[in-house]
């Protein structure tokens, strides 16, 4: 599903602040990248998702060389891939409902065919009673499970979450993390960003450590 081979990453004519990065995520496989604050966990997940390009190296997606690829080839790329972001990313003029509900409707299906889910997924999160307020009501927790609900309805091939539990109490972080490896189950490959130790601990996935530029990948 994503391959890469040798890859690394500098800005400008700086150091390489990623180098001889070699890996591949499976179908139907679940991850955690973990490692230091800082150590470049959001810029390697951008890497897959290809907003950002490595300086040298092979990114395989989906099966297709990513060098080789066209703007409009790789936004129908993307297309295939949910994301969690840090900073949430939510569209300010529509309520949270309409939030999570976008993917669907980017995808052109009818509102009665989506709207019984969208809903049941908000309660499941705990948004149920905040479906209808706009984005700017919401706390930052808030803001978080209603990113999560977006990135998750559509039911992507391959999702990337940055630190998605990191504003959510023990309790909450526990049952989001229930919903990530029930899409696991369903067959969505999943890497999760997190430096939570005790959240990793409470399943058997791999492990991908980012430190001091290198990635070391624990099976």
């Amino acid at each position: 599903m994503v391959r890469f081979e040798n890859v690394g990453l500098r800005y400008g004519m700086g150091p390489e602040i990623l180098r001889d990065l070699t890996f591949d995520i499976p179908p139907h496989s679940l991850q955690f990248l973990t490692g230091p604050s800082g150590a470049g966990k959001t810029t390697l997940l951008k890497l897959i998702l290809q907003t950002l390009r490595p300086t040298r190296g092979l990114v395989t997606l989906f099966g297709h060389d990513t060098a080789l690829l066209d703007k409009d080839a790789v936004t129908r790329l993307r297309r295939r891939i949910g994301v969690v972001f840090q900073d949430f990313r939510l569209l300010d003029h529509l309520t949270t409902y309409e939030n999570v509900a976008l993917p669907l409707r980017v995808q052109g299906k009818e509102e009665r065919s989506y709207q019984p889910e969208v809903i049941e997924l908000l309660k499941w999160v705990g948004l149920g009673d905040r479906m209808h307020v706009p984005p700017a009501i919401l706390s930052g927790g808030e803001k978080q499970r209603a990113a999560i609900a977006r990135a998750t309805i559509s039911r992507p091939e391959l999702l990337l979450a940055d630190e998605p539990t990191g504003n959510v109490d023990p309790s909450l972080a526990r049952r989001l993390l229930r919903l990530f490896v029930e899409m696991n189950r369903s067959g969505t490959s999943i890497v999760l960003a997190t430096h939570d130790l005790a959240l990793m601990d409470q399943v058997d996935a791999r492990r991908m450590v980012l430190a001091e530029g290198r990635l070391h990948v624990y099976d």
